[in-house]
């Protein structure tokens, strides 16, 4: 542990309210994410602190390997279940009072998950809150958090009109300090007390990943709890620096959408927005092209492929 983190461990066990940190538990998600993971640790786990990684590479990587100085420290095969599943199983075999959602190429500090559990703490209506992630540019990434798919934010979102409206599309990209919300959050740093999160059924395994997000926020509201997002709370993040190769991610997206709206959606009104997230998509993806940055046009092409076909590249167990 660096002195850093020694340091910010050292002052918050002086203030009131402090979580101990056998009253939390945090879950981590890996999958081919062993350098990203022992980044994660090394700035946020103190010896004490208890944690579990769900491996979903089944050990390919020998993350299990970074537990070995954290007594506390523990280490499930997640078989490829996909994050919903795997995220799951962390929950259901801690005995930890609160938990804490972590993604491996997330980077928070002890002082953004006291600060987190403070709010559970507060309120017991409060069902789930997570700080905000950000790029590289130091902006909340899109997609933090978020509102319901309907047929006209879908269309905000697919024109890009949520740029100058930034409340009106599917994603949010709140500026930091901005009160938001929203119906759902990211879980790349989102904290929820366990009884809740069991109670509400967890993430929706369906969804191989992405779109558990939105479906667990459906449910937060559903059962008339409340969510916030932090956005005073910055998590430096790598989006989609862990799992498959440059366009399996995107497709993956698009099947999730795919999947989430004709789950939660009229056929028609779910064949509609489909249809409009993918041209908006295929239009991104061909000025991205025009512009020089085939990369980027293959990951939009990929996604309008998920959100067309509704086929994940992925298979759970493979």
């Amino acid at each position: 542990m660096s002195a850093d983190v020694q340091s910010q461990l050292g002052v918050l066990a002086d203030r009131d309210p402090f979580v101990s940190a056998e009253r939390f538990e945090v879950v981590i998600v890996s999958y081919h994410s062993r350098d990203q993971v022992a980044g994660l640790l090394s700035g946020a786990a103190g010896p004490d602190q208890r944690l579990v990684v769900v491996d979903n590479s089944s050990g390919a990587d020998g993350v299990a390997g970074l537990l070995a100085g954290f007594p506390h420290g523990r280490y499930l095969d997640g078989r490829n279940s996909g994050f919903a599943a795997a995220a799951n199983t962390g929950a259901r075999s801690s005995s930890a009072e609160f938990l804490i959602f972590a993604n491996p190429d997330s980077r928070p500090t002890p002082v953004i998950w006291q600060a987190l559990l403070a709010d559970l703490e507060a309120d017991p209506h409060l069902a789930a809150v997570a700080a905000s992630p950000t790029g590289v540019d130091g902006r909340i990434e899109i997609g933090a958090a978020g509102w319901q798919p309907t047929i006209r934010r879908c269309l905000v979102q697919a024109v890009g009109l949520h740029r100058w409206r930034p409340t009106a599309g599917v994603y949010a990209r709140p500026r930091v300090g901005a009160s938001l919300q929203p119906d759902w959050l990211t879980g790349a740093c989102l904290a929820v007390r366990r009884k809740t999160f069991l109670e509400l059924g967890g993430f929706d395994e369906r969804y191989f990943v992405y779109n558990e997000d939105m479906a667990f926020g459906r449910m937060v509201r559903d059962a008339g709890l409340r969510q916030t997002l932090r956005t005073d709370l910055l998590v430096p993040h790598a989006a989609g620096s862990s799992g498959g190769g440059s366009t399996k991610m995107p497709q993956q997206r698009g099947a999730s959408m795919a999947a989430f709206l004709g789950d939660h959606d009229t056929a028609a009104a779910a064949g509609v927005m489909r249809v409009v997230l993918a041209l908006g998509m295929l239009a991104r993806s061909v000025a991205a092209r025009a512009l020089g940055r085939p990369e980027l046009g293959r990951r939009h092409a990929a996604y309008v492929r998920g959100i067309v076909t509704g086929r994940s590249p992925y298979r759970r167990g493979r």
